[in-house]
């Protein structure tokens, strides 16, 4: 069969492997049906920072049909549609005990520490997997896990009703943040991107507002509100700066992108102005209430992706993204 395997920083491959074997106790074979690629599988391509093996077929944001399952596996049968989780745990740790699993001590993830979704068939052990409405496009169903990462992000953040809130960067996570917003929240929703086609999108969307980083953008807010709340989705050090600087006092800032960088930060700054800043770390158990939001979202995500012809695009499009070459928010691959 064909997958997409990353054999080292910069080496991504398409490549002829062996299809999966019987599943084992507990797990279940897939017939992979779509597969996203994350900013996660971008910086990892660049960097290397999360080789743990080589090669690794790369991968963790896909959906697909159940086509085999191992002994001791009662919740899923062949013909089964799931989309699926990304997070790897052991379950055993601290942070697993105490009902943290995405901040386990030895977490990793689909498509690092085994074998991900770019790729024809894959094998996952049962409890990744959770069933989907069967009438959703397999590009649709692929975004349940971005779509959970937002929704922890946006649930860590806990908005008040009615206040103003900065969604800053609207690449993937920021989109999916803005857009649960737009649907979740009442207050007035301020978008902020340097892709200007992507921030129009995003803007006409989610009907939030478009602005610049700076005090003037953003300017008088209804009922003269002050910007207490943000989100950062870019991880870029100058944005996460400029966000900060913008705060009133008794908010708090998200922080769920993937930095480059290090910020020179006064803690004074927090202290005197008593703003939270929240780091969000993949998802929690927002999965599946991410699966539940997919068919009333479906019309709004649709218009958010961009398709990937076949897997032999997938490096290609790697190299696009990037490059910034995409106006969409997730480039997906579908298989079905």
């Amino acid at each position: 069969m064909k997958a997409v395997r990353l054999h080292d920083a910069l080496d991504l491959r398409v490549e002829e492997v062996e299809a999966p074997s019987p599943p084992p106790p507990g797990y279940v074979n897939l017939k992979v049906r779509a597969a996203g690629i994350c900013g996660s599988d971008l910086h990892n391509f660049r960097t290397g920072q999360w080789i743990s093996r080589r090669p690794s077929t790369a991968g963790h944001e896909f959906c697909g049909e159940v086509i085999a399952a191992g002994d001791g596996v009662t919740d899923l049968k062949a013909g089964d549609y799931v989309s699926a989780d990304s997070r790897v745990w052991c379950g055993a740790c601290p942070a697993c005990l105490s009902g943290r699993p995405h901040v386990c001590e030895k977490l990793g993830f689909v498509g690092e520490v085994c074998d991900g979704g770019f790729a024809e068939q894959t094998q996952l052990p049962a409890r990744l997997l959770l069933r989907h409405d069967r009438s959703l496009a397999p590009r649709i169903a692929a975004m349940a896990e971005p779509l959970a990462v937002a929704l922890h992000a946006v649930r860590r953040l806990a908005v008040p009703a009615g206040e103003p809130i900065l969604v800053i960067g609207c690449g993937t996570i920021g989109g999916l943040s803005a857009l649960l917003l737009s649907k979740l929240h009442d207050g007035p929703l301020l978008l902020a991107d340097l892709n200007a086609d992507r921030l129009a999108l995003v803007e006409d969307v989610t009907g939030g507002r478009r602005v610049e980083l700076d005090k003037a953008s953003i300017g008088a807010l209804p009922g003269d509100r002050r910007l207490r709340y943000a989100l950062d989705a870019t991880g870029s050090v100058q944005a996460i700066r400029a966000g900060l600087d913008l705060l009133s006092g008794g908010g708090a800032f998200a922080l769920v992108g993937i930095s480059h960088g290090r910020i020179d930060l006064d803690p004074n700054l927090l202290v005197e102005r008593e703003i939270g800043l929240l780091g969000c770390h993949a998802f929690n158990d927002e999965l599946p209430e991410a699966v539940s939001l997919l068919p009333a979202l479906a019309p709004s995500l649709d218009r958010l992706c961009d398709p990937i012809p076949t897997l032999d695009d997938v490096p290609g499009t790697y190299g696009k993204l990037l490059e910034g070459g995409s106006s969409k928010l997730k480039s997906v691959v579908e298989l079905d």
